[in-house]
Protein backbone atom coordinates (compact mmCIF):
# COMPACT_ATOMS: atom_id res chain seq x y z
CA UNK A 1 0.00 0.00 0.00
CA UNK A 2 1.19 3.55 -0.70
CA UNK A 3 2.18 5.63 2.31
CA UNK A 4 -0.44 8.16 3.36
CA UNK A 5 0.82 11.73 3.48
CA UNK A 6 -0.32 13.54 6.61
CA UNK A 7 -0.09 17.32 6.72
CA UNK A 8 -1.37 20.00 9.07
CA UNK A 9 0.24 22.12 11.79
CA UNK A 10 2.68 20.32 14.06
CA UNK A 11 5.11 21.27 16.80
CA UNK A 12 7.72 18.66 17.78
CA UNK A 13 9.80 19.25 20.90
CA UNK A 14 12.65 16.88 21.64
CA UNK A 15 14.96 14.70 19.62
CA UNK A 16 15.30 11.08 18.60
CA UNK A 17 13.09 8.78 20.59
CA UNK A 18 12.22 11.29 23.35
CA UNK A 19 9.74 13.95 22.27
CA UNK A 20 6.29 15.49 22.60
CA UNK A 21 4.35 16.64 19.56
CA UNK A 22 1.29 18.84 19.34
CA UNK A 23 -0.40 18.35 15.97
CA UNK A 24 -3.57 18.65 13.95
CA UNK A 25 -3.34 15.91 11.31
CA UNK A 26 -4.83 16.68 7.91
CA UNK A 27 -5.21 13.81 5.45
CA UNK A 28 -5.86 14.60 1.79
CA UNK A 29 -8.70 12.47 0.39
CA UNK A 30 -7.14 12.81 -3.09
CA UNK A 31 -3.91 11.13 -1.96
CA UNK A 32 -3.56 7.75 -3.78
CA UNK A 33 -2.75 5.96 -0.51
CA UNK A 34 -5.89 7.36 1.12
CA UNK A 35 -8.03 6.37 -1.87
CA UNK A 36 -6.65 2.81 -1.77
CA UNK A 37 -7.07 2.50 2.01
CA UNK A 38 -10.62 3.85 1.78
CA UNK A 39 -11.47 1.34 -0.94
CA UNK A 40 -10.03 -1.51 1.14
CA UNK A 41 -12.10 -0.49 4.18
CA UNK A 42 -15.28 0.13 2.20
CA UNK A 43 -15.67 3.87 2.87
CA UNK A 44 -15.28 6.99 0.77
CA UNK A 45 -11.90 8.73 0.75
CA UNK A 46 -13.52 11.72 2.51
CA UNK A 47 -14.82 9.48 5.30
CA UNK A 48 -11.44 7.79 5.64
CA UNK A 49 -9.58 11.14 5.78
CA UNK A 50 -11.89 12.53 8.46
CA UNK A 51 -12.42 16.16 9.29
CA UNK A 52 -8.80 17.13 9.93
CA UNK A 53 -9.74 19.51 12.73
CA UNK A 54 -8.95 17.48 15.85
CA UNK A 55 -5.76 18.28 17.72
CA UNK A 56 -3.68 15.46 19.19
CA UNK A 57 -0.70 15.10 21.48
CA UNK A 58 1.88 12.39 20.84
CA UNK A 59 4.81 11.50 23.07
CA UNK A 60 7.63 9.03 23.23
CA UNK A 61 10.16 8.35 25.94
CA UNK A 62 12.28 5.49 24.68
CA UNK A 63 10.16 2.35 25.03
CA UNK A 64 7.05 4.20 26.30
CA UNK A 65 4.88 6.14 23.90
CA UNK A 66 1.33 7.28 23.53
CA UNK A 67 -1.05 9.65 21.92
CA UNK A 68 -4.44 11.10 22.64
CA UNK A 69 -6.91 13.41 20.97
CA UNK A 70 -7.76 16.86 22.28
CA UNK A 71 -11.32 17.18 20.94
CA UNK A 72 -12.03 20.61 22.43
CA UNK A 73 -8.74 22.21 21.38
CA UNK A 74 -8.77 24.96 18.76
CA UNK A 75 -6.11 26.59 16.61
CA UNK A 76 -6.29 29.78 18.67
CA UNK A 77 -5.35 27.82 21.81
CA UNK A 78 -2.42 26.11 20.08
CA UNK A 79 -1.24 29.51 18.85
CA UNK A 80 -1.60 30.94 22.37
CA UNK A 81 0.55 28.15 23.78
CA UNK A 82 3.21 28.74 21.11
CA UNK A 83 3.12 32.49 21.78
CA UNK A 84 3.61 31.91 25.54
CA UNK A 85 6.50 29.56 24.81
CA UNK A 86 8.13 32.12 22.49
CA UNK A 87 7.83 34.84 25.14
CA UNK A 88 9.23 32.56 27.84
CA UNK A 89 12.21 31.64 25.67
CA UNK A 90 12.83 35.32 24.89
CA UNK A 91 12.94 36.14 28.61
CA UNK A 92 16.09 34.06 29.05
CA UNK A 93 14.87 32.96 32.50
CA UNK A 94 13.68 29.52 33.71
CA UNK A 95 9.98 29.09 32.99
CA UNK A 96 6.89 26.92 33.07
CA UNK A 97 4.22 27.10 30.35
CA UNK A 98 1.08 25.02 30.07
CA UNK A 99 -1.19 23.92 27.27
CA UNK A 100 -4.46 23.20 29.02
CA UNK A 101 -4.40 20.36 31.51
CA UNK A 102 -2.53 18.01 29.19
CA UNK A 103 0.96 19.48 28.71
CA UNK A 104 3.31 21.44 30.96
CA UNK A 105 6.82 22.42 29.91
CA UNK A 106 9.50 23.44 32.38
CA UNK A 107 12.76 24.76 31.01
CA UNK A 108 15.92 26.52 31.98
CA UNK A 109 18.72 28.05 29.91
CA UNK A 110 22.01 26.26 29.50
CA UNK A 111 24.41 28.10 27.21
CA UNK A 112 22.70 28.39 23.82
CA UNK A 113 20.28 25.60 24.70
CA UNK A 114 17.22 25.12 26.86
CA UNK A 115 16.97 22.04 29.08
CA UNK A 116 13.31 21.05 28.77
CA UNK A 117 11.13 18.71 30.82
CA UNK A 118 7.60 17.90 29.66
CA UNK A 119 4.76 16.68 31.86
CA UNK A 120 2.08 14.93 29.77
CA UNK A 121 -1.30 14.24 31.36
CA UNK A 122 -3.71 12.19 29.23
CA UNK A 123 -7.43 12.89 29.65
CA UNK A 124 -9.13 10.84 32.36
CA UNK A 125 -11.32 9.11 29.79
CA UNK A 126 -8.16 7.63 28.27
CA UNK A 127 -8.40 4.87 30.85
CA UNK A 128 -5.29 3.77 32.69
CA UNK A 129 -2.89 6.19 30.95
CA UNK A 130 -0.94 7.79 33.77
CA UNK A 131 0.79 11.18 33.64
CA UNK A 132 4.33 10.97 32.29
CA UNK A 133 7.40 13.12 32.77
CA UNK A 134 9.73 13.26 29.78
CA UNK A 135 13.23 14.70 29.95
CA UNK A 136 13.53 16.24 26.49
CA UNK A 137 17.12 17.28 27.16
CA UNK A 138 19.05 20.29 25.90
CA UNK A 139 17.33 21.78 22.85
CA UNK A 140 19.00 24.54 20.80
CA UNK A 141 17.36 27.90 21.49
CA UNK A 142 17.59 29.11 17.88
CA UNK A 143 15.95 25.92 16.57
CA UNK A 144 13.15 26.11 19.17
CA UNK A 145 12.36 29.68 18.16
CA UNK A 146 12.44 28.81 14.44
CA UNK A 147 10.16 25.79 14.99
CA UNK A 148 7.71 27.92 16.98
CA UNK A 149 7.64 30.56 14.25
CA UNK A 150 7.00 27.89 11.60
CA UNK A 151 4.24 26.37 13.73
CA UNK A 152 2.52 29.71 14.28
CA UNK A 153 2.80 30.52 10.58
CA UNK A 154 1.16 27.16 9.71
CA UNK A 155 -1.82 28.16 11.89
CA UNK A 156 -2.33 31.52 10.16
Amino acid sequence: MSPIVVGGPELFLGAGDVYVALLRPKIDPADPGVRLAAEQTGVTPEEFAGTGDVWALMYEDGPANGEFELPGARDVEADGFAEQLQAALASGEPFTVEAGDFLRLEAGPSGGDWVVTARVTPPEEDGAAAPRTLELGALPAAQLLADLEDFRRSLA
